[in-house]
């Protein structure tokens, strides 16, 4: 379930509640009972690895490119 991230307007506090996307903006309630509060933009990172690397380029030095060095020539 993703994290989402709180500022409240009253204290100034952040926190976190995890919750379905769909209730993502849904009001919330600080840790200390105040219901002004505001959703934050979170950074959020990927990682791992693709199933697709990227291909050694061969054919006399063509390739990579906008389609892969077989239309631009």
């Amino acid at each position: 379930m993703p994290r989402y991230e709180y500022r409240c307007r009253s204290c100034d506090d952040t926190f976190e509640l995890s919750r379905p996307m769909a209730e993502s903006g849904d009001p919330a309630v600080c840790p200390d009972g105040h219901g002004d509060t505001v959703k934050l933009l979170s950074a959020v990172a990927v990682g791992g690895s693709s199933a697709a690397a990227p291909a050694a380029s061969s054919g006399g030095g063509r390739g990579g490119g906008c389609c892969g060095g077989g239309c631009c020539g």
